[in-house]
């Protein structure tokens, strides 16, 4: 007996202006305006998606203390941004990243209670903690949390919003106009921490939202991060494109639910996957080739050498070959506040690997980079992206997609267009949204419901 087929979880990632995106092409829009975030979150409701994701970063990242052009610039702000969206889609979820290292707890709660109310039970939060004193500059206190800290605070953070969101039941307004009776509970929104990280007690002013709790994602792959999302986050993003490198993840984190009195449906896993589609095969490889192309300049090609040599490299022909002299190794790093740096742990031995495999393939330095960076996930003709999505999914390699596309605001119309339409065929996408929260796109118990099953088992 073949097991039922899983349904597919889709939704969008508004890129900003950073090297997948061909910010060059004349479709291209703008990154900033009102406008592009509309096209874009009203393309994803249309598509019946789970929801729309927006990323954030507190700095504009460096390289040898300049901005770096080909990175986010003028990101707006995330809430502002998702609670105007609100007012212009209907069933899309709205979820935004917002940083746990240098916010506090009742100012975010806060924030997301409004946000879940505003959309009706549509928001979600994407927990990360800041491992760099580059973006610790920009705030009160400075410097970075070491990594076990980091997490121990991320950890309290959450608990600490969650006491806060719980701190209205939701029976506690009456509104009796006959009796002039507001409140049932006095004492509703009061809450008590005393931990580590945080000691707050007073009254939370936002009354229970729709969801009780906005929906929680979390992206660490470390072991740390994985323990974290197993515990509390009811999405986590995965980096892994591979079928059998995202098996391993899917099985590894899963497997870390029932400790903690959670079942394998309770946490989706979703990694962000980009796209190119054409009308053959063949055609979407070519255009693939294009579009790596136009997402690794040369300027770029070497700002991400940089990444490892440690040194400018301004100096060097992008077109020619790779460098000689071997990367810099401290603390102090060319590309501060770029993840990309913590990728390459033993830059002197990734250094050496490259240089093997330019001469073995004939390749300049703008050709490395397009080859081992970043490559598109799905390239192939609309039955070709649609069939793999699918198999990816049935083989549990993942339970959806996070997708990401090349072109703001309007890159995700054509796979909304033509992909969406296959899937729905195939009996695994959904013709239209059965509920209204974003907890009810994404299968997920609500946590009044969830808090019951617990202490009844």
């Amino acid at each position: 007996m073949s097991k039922p087929l899983k349904q597919i979880h889709l939704a969008a990632h508004f890129p900003g202006v950073n090297n997948t995106t061909v910010w060059s092409d004349p479709a291209a829009g703008s990154h900033i305006e009102f406008s592009s975030f509309a096209h874009f979150a009203r393309t994803a409701e249309r598509a019946k998606f789970d929801f729309l994701f927006l990323a954030e970063g507190l700095r504009l990242r460096e390289q040898g203390g300049e901005i770096y052009d080909l990175d986010v610039v003028g990101r707006p702000d995330t809430f502002t941004v998702l609670a105007a969206l609100a007012a212009v889609t209907d069933r899309l979820g709205l979820t935004g990243t917002i940083n746990s290292t240098f916010n506090e707890p009742y100012e975010v709660a806060r924030q997301f209670a409004s946000l879940d109310h505003l959309s009706g039970g549509r928001a979600a939060w994407n927990v990360v903690t800041s491992w760099d004193a580059f973006t610790g500059e920009n705030f009160r206190r400075g410097g970075f949390l070491p990594k076990d800290e980091r997490y121990s605070r991320a950890k309290e953070f959450l608990t600490t919003a969650h006491e806060l969101f719980d701190s209205w039941h939701g029976d506690e307004i009456l509104a009796d106009q006959a009796t002039g009776t507001f409140l049932t509970d006095a004492r509703a929104g009061s809450f008590v921490h005393r931990g580590q990280h945080f000691d707050i007690h007073g009254r939370f002013n936002v009354p229970r939202s729709p969801q009780g709790r906005p929906v929680i994602f979390q992206a660490g792959d470390s072991d740390e991060g994985r323990e974290f999302a197993a515990a509390d986050a009811d999405a986590i993003f995965s980096r892994y494109s591979t079928l059998k490198e995202g098996q391993a993840f899917y099985t590894d984190v899963k497997s870390r639910l029932a400790k903690y009195g959670r079942r394998p449906a309770d946490l989706l896993i979703l990694p962000a996957a980009t796209f190119v589609l054409g009308d053959t095969d063949a055609e979407a490889a070519e255009l693939a080739h294009e579009v790596r192309r136009l997402q690794v300049s040369g300027a770029t090609a070497l700002k991400h050498l940089e990444f490892v040599w440690n040194r400018d490299l301004s100096a060097y022909d992008p077109e020619g070959p790779l460098p000689d002299v071997d990367p810099l190794v401290g603390e102090e790093h060319i590309s501060r506040g770029r993840a990309q740096v913590r990728m390459y742990r033993d830059p002197v031995a990734v250094a050496r690997e490259w240089r093997r495999l330019a001469e073995a393939n004939k390749w300049s330095i703008r050709d490395l980079v397009i080859n081992t960076g970043n490559r598109q996930t799905f390239v192939g003709s609309p039955a070709t992206v649609a069939r793999t999505i699918n198999e990816f999914v049935q083989a549990d390699a993942s339970d959806g997609f996070i997708l990401v596309p090349h072109i703001t605001p309007g890159g995700l119309d054509p796979f909304a267009d033509q992909v969406v339409p296959l899937l729905q065929e195939q009996g695994v996408f959904r013709a239209d949204y059965e509920g209204t929260t974003l907890r009810d796109h994404l299968g997920l118990t609500h946590p009044d419901a969830a808090l019951g099953e617990r202490a009844a088992s």
